[in-house]
């Protein structure tokens, strides 16, 4: 295993309540922990990612088909032109950009500011977790049946809050719950939620390509939340929070700890004050994941359905749902690799998403990049440094911070993401006015 960056602390975690001498290894049931909270991120995410891969079709929805906006009299699926116009292969005559009056950014913050609302939250509340979990279960189902039925606009966006709701308050539960584990459930859950990005994307793109409507495929995943149900009460094997956690190695049973003994910055937060006061300590993990989920939300919904490619074997919805589903797969990818391979300076992943940023405004706004091929390749990479923003800011806190602390910082931290999240939403929805006013490219004309 590699760690990239300086030499990590030494790794406290949460005893179980099995025997505190006893080593992980010879915990025959840990298995059931690992696979639970792999299917919990799955499960967790899903819906969240199924909003964002439907956008493009939720606002044709919404929309409507009769509409003249950002259509020339050649387009149809919001900018595949109509063969019989063509002068010949090459020409597209497009007389306006191809794009859809409101931003899919729009649905992006439909889809995360109840999240932040409810994580921002749930860090000064008890950790109910069976009746949090419930909720979670019922929003998700909720949230698939709303947008399946909506014969209006409100009742879609009704539909998209309630799935937001769901994933909000189920991150933040599944990873303050996680402290009271082994630490490798981090590593699991994390492939697990990079795993919902590809089974999202891929089974809402695969579906609707075999000719299912859009209604009858998110029918299908109410699925979903029955197996998120199945295996948090289950297979999970579930642990007393209100027995404080300890050191991996200590002797003593949670009981038996004098706290008291403790240096100060290792002591239990204890009121709301020291919570408060102990927030900016995290900064150092919280800014630099922000800035991650910023700049490559703001790519995915900001910019990813003005990068077109006329004439090839997909139409802008399917490569828009394309784009989705290969940086999913970069993000599975690079959230299942912390086991492997570990970056303690997330700032730098950063760094690199800002560059991103840069080539596919350009793209959005000139069309220079030749082959779709490329703009893939791009995307897988975009996705990767999102993962691994991601796993590598948890498995850190997991492995840095006290564990009478580590519940907090979790809670706490797990905003990072939506803040980034909703300032990209806020973001693209102005980007992509001001790009779709802009001449027609020369790739379209």
């Amino acid at each position: 295993m590699t760690d990239i960056g300086e030499a990590s602390s030494p790794s406290v975690v949460p005893l179980t309540e099995d025997d505190p001498e006893q080593a992980p290894p010879k915990d025959k049931g840990l298995w059931r922990d690992l696979v639970a909270y792999w299917i919990l991120g799955l499960c967790n995410n899903y819906g969240y990612v199924v909003m964002l891969t439907a956008a493009h079709d939720i606002l044709k929805e919404l929309e409507g088909e009769g509409d003249d906006h950002a259509k020339s009299s050649m387009l149809y699926d919001y900018g595949t032109a109509n063969t019989t116009a063509r002068a010949d292969d090459v020409t597209y005559g497009y007389e306006k950009r191809p794009c859809n009056k409101l931003s899919t950014g729009a649905i992006l913050l439909a889809d995360i500011l109840p999240a932040l609302a409810v994580k921002s939250i749930a860090s000064f509340l008890p950790l109910a977790k069976h009746i949090r979990i419930f909720l979670c279960v019922a929003a998700a189902a909720a949230g698939f049946l709303l947008t399946a039925f909506a014969t209006v606009e409100w009742v879609l966006f009704v539909g998209v809050i309630a799935t937001s709701f769901s994933s909000g308050l189920g991150e933040a539960t599944f990873l303050a719950y996680a402290t009271y584990f082994n630490k490798n459930v981090i590593s699991t859950w994390s492939s697990g939620t990079g795993g919902a990005g590809i089974a999202g994307s891929l089974s809402y793109t695969g579906l609707t390509g075999l000719g299912l409507t859009p209604k009858a495929t998110i029918l299908i995943m109410l699925v979903v939340p029955g197996l998120e149900a199945a295996a948090f009460w289950l297979l999970l094997r579930h642990k007393d929070t209100n027995k404080p956690a300890v050191l991996e190695d200590a002797k003593e049973k949670p009981e038996e700890i004098d706290y008291n003994t403790l240096p100060e910055d290792e002591r239990p937060l204890d009121n709301w004050n020291q919570r408060i006061r102990y927030i900016p300590s995290l900064f150092i993990y919280m800014i630099p994941l922000i800035l991650v989920y910023l700049l490559e939300y703001y790519i995915n919904q900001g910019l990813f359905e003005l990068v077109y490619f006329p004439g090839i074997w997909l139409s802008q919805s399917e490569q828009y749902r394309w784009y989705q589903v290969i940086y999913q797969i970069g993000v599975f990818i690079s959230r299942s690799s912390v086991n492997l391979i570990q970056f303690r300076h997330v700032w730098i992943m950063a760094v690199f998403q800002f560059l991103n940023v840069v080539y596919f405004t350009f793209e959005a706004v000139y069309y220079f990049t030749p082959s779709i091929w490329i703009i893939f390749v791009l995307i897988l990479w975009e996705g990767l440094l999102g993962g691994g923003g991601y796993v590598n800011t948890f498995y850190r806190i997991q492995t840095d911070v006290p564990a009478a602390r580590r519940e907090y910082a979790m809670m706490v931290t797990s905003i990072s993401d939506s803040v980034g999240i909703a300032l990209a939403g806020v973001a693209a929805i102005p980007s992509h006015n001001a790009i779709c006013d802009l001449p027609v490219p020369d790739r379209l004309l």
